[in-house]
């Protein structure tokens, strides 16, 4: 939504008046006044984040967008932004933040890796992205992406921002969301992608042994 359509109305509004009293609903100056002040808590994890603090210069100066300076806290945070290799160790720490994150709160998955786990998905210390441990609304391809292209995911943000309405938004309700639960994640964590494969071979039946192979074992 743009400033014009932000004062627009279908009131006449009298000549002498104009420029000074503008008439408008309350879900449009709400999305507005959203989008223009959002404030973004920084995790990064390998070299995308190199390009996340570069976003924060004055070549691209995210404040332009009413996000100013990245924040530590999450209770001061209206989204999180993930750049980077997630391992094992540190989904925990993402998901304790994301739950201390005031409602409404969105996440940005920001490369390869915070996406879909890169070219170190298949190691044994990474999780396969972000978004198997928490609601991602916004993902940025690239290896690591630019900061032109972190630039242009923010803005798709704000303008998902700008479509929410006060009545129809999920959090905008009376009781509190539950806490996403706190993974326990060991050297036994497993691909998701092969699930169906280990649950058909644990739940296969046991053949009994013939008595050559007994004697085999036995000799």
């Amino acid at each position: 939504m743009s400033d014009d359509s932000l004062l627009s109305s279908s009131y006449e509004i009298p000549p002498e008046m104009q420029g000074t009293v503008s008439i408008t609903s309350l879900d449009k100056v709400y999305a507005w006044s959203r989008k223009n002040s959002m404030w973004p808590m920084m995790f990064g994890l390998a070299c995308c984040a190199i390009e996340m603090i570069v976003l924060a210069a004055s070549r691209f100066d995210i404040a332009r967008f009413g996000m100013e300076v990245m924040r530590p806290s999450p209770r001061q945070s209206d989204f999180l932004i993930v750049s980077g290799t997630v391992t094992k160790k540190m989904v925990p720490q993402i998901v304790r933040l994301y739950n201390q994150m005031p409602e409404p709160k969105y996440v940005v998955a920001m490369g390869a890796c915070a996406s879909g786990g890169g070219p170190f998905k298949e190691g044994y210390s990474v999780v396969s992205g972000i978004d198997k441990f928490i609601p991602v609304d916004v993902y940025i391809p690239g290896c690591p992406p630019t900061p032109q292209a972190l630039l242009n995911g923010l803005i798709a943000l704000t303008k998902k921002v700008d479509k929410e309405r006060i009545k129809t938004s999920e959090w905008y309700a009376k009781e509190p969301e539950a806490a996403v639960p706190v993974p326990v994640l060991g050297p036994d964590l497993m691909d998701p992608r092969k699930y169906a494969l280990i649950y058909e071979q644990t739940h296969r039946p046991i053949e009994p042994e013939t008595p050559v192979e007994t004697e085999q074992k036995e000799g």
